[in-house]
C-alpha cells in the first residue's frame, strides 16, 4: 500500500479507474452473465483490464465485485460463492497493482433488492449481506472501500454500518447515484444526502454513474459548501445513446479530461469515470491533471446549510381525514362494497350501483386498480366521478405494478388535490396474469414501501424528505391474507405495514373462521382496525378458482355445499347464504366488512349485508 489515502488526498487529487462492465461487454461478455463470477472463471481477463487502467495512470483501481453480494449472485445460482468471488476479486486487483504505487479499492454496490421501508428485505438482512461481502474483501487485502451507485440513502447507510462492523479503520468512499437535478432515486437532494453521509461516518462522499460530467459537476458544486469532507466524482462518459441497437457513450477522452480539471477546481479529491469510461479516457484525464491546468477554487470548508432540513409534521388525526376515517377512529363497524371499473368508458352501471349502495347505508365503495392485471378504466378517475356524482366515500386501490416512485408520488399528490382521501395500498398482480402478459411491470416498491411513501406525504414530506407543504390526509389501508401457508411471513409483512403507517387492513375473503381467529391473535401486538373480506360465491367453479388460483382458503365443506346447487340461481343463493353466515360470525371479531359483488351484482352484496340488520334495500340492482 502506498501510504495513508486520506492524508494523500489532502495534498493532491487522486485519479480512479474507469468502467469494468463496459470493457467486459466490449470483449464479448454477454450482459446476462454475472460479471463478478469472471473473477473465478476468467481471471486473466479481469487482471488484464486492471493492468490497462494502471498503465493509463489510475492511482486507485476497483475490484470487480460491484454486484458480488448474495442477493445479486443468487440470481445466477451463485449465492454460496460470495466469499470466493470477493476474495478472488481482491486478489486479482492486488496482483495487477504489485508493480504500481496505487491503492486497491473494494467495490460494493447495492443489493439489487428493495429494503425496508420500501421493500421486504429488512435492515438486518441487508446489513448481513453487506458484511459478508465486505469481510471477504477485507480478507483479500483491499486498502479502502468504494460504496457506489446507491440510489437509496438507507441502503447506503446499512452498507456503511456493515463496513464499520467489519473493520472500523478502513477508509470509506460513499457515493450516491443521482439524476440530472442532483437528486437520488429516493428523492434526496444534495442538501439532504451530504450531511447524512457525513453524519454516518463516510471519509469521502461523492457521486457516480447515471449522468454525465455536466450535471454531476453542478451537484458537486452544491455539495461542496455543505461538508468539510473530501469529495469524489465518477461520472459516466455522457448519457448513453442507442446506435444500431447498442448503447454508446459519446463523451470523448478530451471532454472527460476537461471536466476532470473542473471537478478538481470545484474541490474534488478523488476523480474517475463510470459507465462508458475506458483506459483511453483515464489516460487523457491523467495527462490533464498532471499538467497542472486546474486552478483550485478554494471552497469554504464550513458547514453551511442552504435550506433547513425538512421536518415531518404530525399527520392530521384519523377521524378528520374522511368519513371512513372517522368511523374507523371511533370504532364503528364499517361496510364497503367493491365496484370494479369498466373495460370501456361507460360508467352508468357503476354510478347507478354506487347510488344504490349509498341508499341502503353502505359506508364506502372500494374501487380496485385493474384487478388480475386486466386493462380497465383508471380507478382514480372512477373514484373521483363516483364521489362527485354520488356523494359516497370512494376507497382507491393503489398498486405498485405500473408505477415508479416518481409516478407514485405525482399520482398521490394529484389524488389528494382532487379530494380522494381513502386508499388501500397493495403490491398488485403481475402483468402475466392479465390480458396483456407482455406488458412491463415496474414494482419500484412493494406495498410496504408504498405505505411508507403515503405516510410521508401525510406528514408533509416526499420520499426524499423534502417538504411539500400541508400533509395529504390519506386514510391508509393495506391488504392481509390470513390463509397463507407461510403465515409467519404474512405476519412479518403486516408488522412492517403497521410500522410504516397503515391505518386499517382489509383481508382476503374469509371462508374459514379458524384462520381469521388465528391471524387476529397473531397481530394483537400490532393491531389496527381489520375489515374482513366477504365474498358471495356464485358457483363451485368460482370456489375452486378462489382456492386454487387466488390462494384463498376455502374449506372442503364450502366446496361441497356449492357443488350441491342444482342450477346457477341456486348456486348464487347458496353463495349469499354462506357469505351471510361468515359476516354474522366475524362481526364481533373485526371492525368492518368488505363485500364483493361478483359480476357487478350489487344486489347480492346488499343481500349479504342484510344479515347485519342495517341495510335498507329500496330497489334491486
Amino acid at each position: 500500500m502506498p501510504g495513508d489515502l486520506l492524508s494523500r488526498i489532502q495534498q493532491s487529487p487522486l485519479l480512479c479507474d474507469g468502467a469494468m462492465g463496459t470493457l467486459l461487454y466490449s470483449k464479448g461478455v454477454f450482459i446476462n452473465r454475472s460479471y463478478d463470477e469472471l473473477n473465478l472463471s476468467q481471471p486473466d481477463l479481469i487482471r488484464a483490464i486492471h493492468h490497462d487502467y494502471l498503465q493509463a495512470g489510475a492511482e486507485i483501481i476497483e475490484t470487480n465485485t460491484f454486484g458480488a453480494n448474495s442477493f445479486r449472485l443468487g440470481r445466477h445460482s451463485l449465492a454460496d460463492k460470495v466469499r470466493d468471488i470477493n476474495l478472488a476479486g481482491a486478489d486479482l486487483a492486488r496482483q495487477a497493482a504489485k508493480s504500481f504505487d496505487v491503492w486497491v479499492a473494494g467495490s460494493v454496490g447495492p443489493l439489487g433488492t428493495r429494503i425496508e421501508p420500501l421493500g421486504k428485505t429488512s435492515y438486518e438482512e441487508a446489513r448481513n449481506a453487506f458484511q459478508e461481502q465486505i469481510a471477504a474483501l477485507v480478507e483479500g487485502g483491499v486498502d479502502l472501500l468504494i460504496l457506489e451507485t446507491f440510489g437509496y440513502l438507507e441502503e447506503l447507510h446499512q452498507a456503511m454500518l456493515a463496513a464499520r462492523d467489519v473493520r472500523r479503520d478502513l477508509p470509506i468512499i460513499a457515493q450516491v447515484t443521482i439524476d440530472e437535478d442532483g437528486n437520488c432515486l429516493d428523492g434526496s437532494d444534495p442538501e439532504i444526502f451530504a450531511p447524512k453521509l457525513a453524519e454516518w461516518g463516510a471519509d469521502v462522499i461523492g457521486c457516480n454513474c447515471s449522468i454525465g460530467p455536466v450535471a454531476m459537476l453542478e451537484t458537486i458544486e452544491r455539495v461542496r459548501p455543505l461538508t468539510t469532507l473530501p469529495l469524489s466524482a465518477q461520472p459516466n462518459a455522457g448519457i448513453p445513446r442507442s446506435v444500431d441497437g447498442r448503447n454508446i457513450y459519446l463523451c470523448s477522452p478530451e471532454y472527460m479530461a476537461s471536466y476532470a480539471r473542473k471537478f478538481v477546481a470545484a474541490g474534488v479529491r478523488v476523480v474517475g469515470g463510470c459507465c462508458g469510461t475506458t483506459p483511453d479516457h483515464i489516460r487523457t484525464m491523467k495527462s490533464a491533471l498532471r499538467a497542472g491546468e486546474a486552478r483550485s477554487r478554494t471552497a469554504s470548508a464550513q458547514l453551511i446549510s442552504t435550506h433547513a432540513t425538512a421536518k415531518a409534521i404530525p399527520a392530521r388525526p384519523l377521524a378528520s381525514r374522511s368519513a371512513l376515517g372517522h368511523k374507523l377512529a371511533t370504532s364503528e363497524f364499517v361496510t364497503m362494497v367493491e365496484i370494479v371499473p369498466p373495460k370501456g368508458t361507460d360508467i352508468r352501471k357503476e354510478v347507478e350501483g354506487a347510488k344504490f349502495l349509498k341508499s341502503v347505508g353502505v359506508d364506502a365503495v372500494n374501487i380496485p386498480d385493474s384487478p388480475r392485471a386486466s386493462a380497465r378504466m383508471s380507478n382514480q378517475a372512477l373514484s373521483l366521478l363516483v364521489q362527485n356524482e354520488v356523494g359516497i366515500d370512494a376507497i382507491l386501490h393503489y398498486t405498485c405494478r405500473d408505477r415508479n416512485v416518481l409516478c407514485i408520488q405525482s399520482d398521490l399528490l394529484g389524488a389528494a388535490a382532487v379530494g380522494i382521501r381513502n386508499l388501500i395500498c397493495i403490491t398488485g398482480d403481475p402483468p402475466k396474469m392479465g390480458n396483456y402478459p407482455d406488458a412491463t411491470a415496474v414494482f419500484d416498491v412493494d406495498a410496504i414501501g408504498l405505505v411508507n411513501i403515503v405516510h410521508n406525504l401525510n406528514c408533509g414530506m416526499d420520499l426524499g424528505g423534502n417538504p411539500i407543504g400541508a400533509g395529504t390526509g390519506f386514510v391508509i389501508g393495506v391488504g392481509a391474507n390470513p390463509g397463507l401457508n407461510d403465515l409467519d411471513q404474512e405476519i412479518r409483512r403486516f408488522e412492517y405495514k403497521v410500522q410504516a403507517g397503515a391505518d386499517y387492513a382489509v383481508t382476503q375473503p374469509v371462508f374459514d373462521l379458524r384462520l381469521l381467529e388465528n391471524f387476529l391473535k397473531r397481530i394483537e401486538h400490532c393491531r389496527i382496525p381489520v375489515v374482513a373480506g366477504i365474498w358471495p360465491l356464485v358457483s363451485v367453479r368460482n370456489a375452486e378458482f378462489m382456492k386454487n388460483e387466488l390462494r384463498v382458503s376455502v374449506p372442503d365443506a364450502i366446496l361441497e355445499r356449492m357443488s350441491r346447487a342444482q342450477n346457477p340461481e341456486a348456486a348464487r343463493a347458496e353463495g349469499v347464504a354462506i357469505a351471510r353466515e361468515m359476516l354474522i360470525a366475524v362481526k364481533t371479531m373485526v371492525q368492518g366488512a368488505q363485500i364483493s359483488a361478483p359480476m357487478g351484482r350489487y344486489s347480492s352484496a346488499v343481500d349479504v349485508l342484510e344479515a347485519l340488520g342495517t341495510a335498507r334495500p329500496t330497489a334491486s340492482l
